[in-house]
């Protein structure tokens, strides 16, 4: 057994046991809960693996499918991620007017309607009135239905343990969407006699429907899927169940059936919320500490934009600089949810009496920094490739060869090295800073508010997302070019123009993301006075 095998061996297990062991603590405080808590995990678990492939998917497809620019993609995207947005902040009345049940119903049947037409078209305009916009719909609708599922299948105490286990549940669904991503972009690729991949987006006629659908279709057909496999276990809940803190299961009479249909509700709940929303603000605005509190939540933006740049900024990024069927999703969709689940239960039982702030501000600072590191030649890390790590990544994690003797013949992209170093030191800062959010969000608001600054607290990235889609676009543009060109066999295939500044993205976006953590420290006067 040679020195990677016991590394990989060891390794292996020793990560088993411990999430064995995380997911055991969270579940055994909730063996009391009725099934339908287990439902909602599960229809959640299928839904975020299905959003996460399709997240990657997107601002490829935009453009290999669609026809759409770097630009112009960017801003396509930037639209609906502000549309997203603007649903979330009035979606969570929503449960409260017909029931946890029929808001997970509505939900994701917006999201099967609208994947049932994204996989296929491909006119931009057609593609954002019934694609787009019902998936901002139903995908805004899911974090409030989720979160307030949990608080009523619960007991007090058992709330914390089902929020726990969901974000992990959470994370292990991104890294299965990551590694569809990977796994279905190089199945339906064209590749070469050695392997090496000449066209990812080759797809192939669906035997049941005898179409053809390119490869970033077929990802988008697998996402429809998954979400109606999630639809299905809906039926399954309960309707007016709950749990109170004696861990007694209640179910509520069924009420009369109401005089209005179930869409004026909905409407009139969404009317409602966004009117609660602007009274919300003009109360607040006349507060010293709202300014002080949106002054400092905006500046994480600066840093959470990181998280924009990898899902529409870094696929593009990396299929021109790595060549095509480069495991984006490996990379960041698979290595970046793996890590967040070990290291947040580690780093919170190690850092349990630092001060919030003093973690946003250090956590933001890593990961700001480490962004520098994807603009590092790879060939400073060239010698690390054929070395036991190299080959625990490129052969036996990655398989871009079988062999250490093959991955000698036909070396990777050096600048995976970066890339990968990037990502890891940033999932350290992001395991830093992340959970430390929100509750830095409920210190500081005023006691009796927590609700509305949490509601509010949208709004700073909400401002942020109409620089950040156009951002990504115009460095992918200037940085990374590329066209369209016809091959031989008269077939339309993406060539990439001159990368020797490709860097310069990462360059911009850490720059960019530096603002928080120099932010943080300017104004932490501002902070600590309402938190101390």
């Amino acid at each position: 057994m040679s020195l990677v095998d016991v590394i990989i061996y060891a390794g292996s297990t020793g990560l088993l046991i411990a999430f064995l062991w995380i997911v055991r603590s969270y579940g055994a405080g909730l063996r009391q809960s009725p099934r339908d808590l287990w439902l909602l995990f599960a229809t959640k678990l299928l839904e975020y693996t299905a959003y996460a492939a399709m997240n990657m998917t997107f601002i490829l497809w935009l453009s290999a499918d669609c026809g759409l620019g770097d630009v112009e993609a960017g801003a396509f995207i930037s639209a609906w991620s502000l549309g997203l947005s603007i649903v979330g902040v009035i979606a969570g009345s929503l449960v409260d007017t017909i029931g946890v049940k029929k808001t997970l119903l509505l939900s994701t049947a917006l999201l099967v309607f609208s994947r049932s037409f994204m996989f296929w078209l491909t006119n931009p305009t057609a593609v954002m009135l019934l694609g787009f916009v019902p998936l901002a719909i139903g995908f805004a609708i899911v974090a409030p239905v989720v979160s307030i599922g949990i608080k009523r299948y619960t007991t007090k105490e058992g709330a914390t343990l089902g929020f726990g286990l969901f974000y992990v549940l959470m994370n292990v669904a991104f890294a299965i969407g990551g590694y569809l991503f990977d796994a279905i972009r190089s199945y339906f690729s064209i590749k070469d006699a050695a392997g090496k991949v000449l066209r990812e987006n080759a797809g192939t006629i669906i035997p049941v429907l005898h179409v053809h659908l390119s490869t970033y279709q077929i990802i988008l057909f697998t996402g429809l899927v998954f979400t109606a496999a999630s639809l299905s276990c809906i039926f399954f809940l309960r309707d007016g169940i709950s749990m109170d803190d004696a861990g007694k299961i209640t179910v509520a009479p069924k009420p009369e059936p109401a005089p209005r249909p179930d869409l004026s509700q909905i409407l009139a709940a969404a009317g409602k919320a966004a009117r609660d929303t602007a009274s919300t603000l003009k109360q607040v605005a006349k507060e010293r500490v709202f300014w002080d509190f949106m002054l400092i939540i905006g500046l994480t933006v600066f840093t959470r934009m990181i998280f924009f740049h990898f899902h529409y900024t870094f696929p593009k990024y990396a299929l021109r600089v790595l060549g095509q069927g480069a495991k984006i999703g490996s990379i960041y969709g698979v290595l970046n949810p793996i890590l967040i689940v070990f290291l947040v239960p580690l780093v919170a039982s190690m850092t349990r009496r630092v001060a919030s702030y003093k973690m946003l501000a250090v956590g933001t600072a890593i990961s700001s920094l480490s962004v520098f590191i994807g603009a590092v030649p790879g060939q400073v890390f060239s010698g690390l490739t054929q070395t036991w790590l190299g080959e625990i990544i490129f052969v036996r994690w990655l398989g871009l060869a079988p062999t250490m003797q093959a991955l000698a013949d036909h070396p990777p992209a050096l600048a995976y090295w970066p890339l990968i170093l990037f990502i890891a030191c940033f999932t350290i800062g992001e395991a830093i800073w992340s959970p430390r959010l929100m509750q830095f969000t409920v210190e500081i608001a005023p006691k009796g508010k927590e609700g509305s600054y949490l509601a509010l607290s949208v709004l700073p990235f909400f401002a942020a997302k109409f620089v950040v889609g156009p951002m990504s676009g115009l460095l992918l543009k200037v940085y990374t070019p590329a066209s369209d060109a016809i091959n031989s066999a008269g077939e339309k295939i993406s060539t990439v123009g001159d990368l020797s500044h490709h860097y310069m993205v990462w360059i911009w976006i850490g720059s960019t993301a530096l603002l928080s953590p120099i932010g943080l420290l300017i104004f932490k006067k501002s902070a600590l006075r309402h938190t101390s």
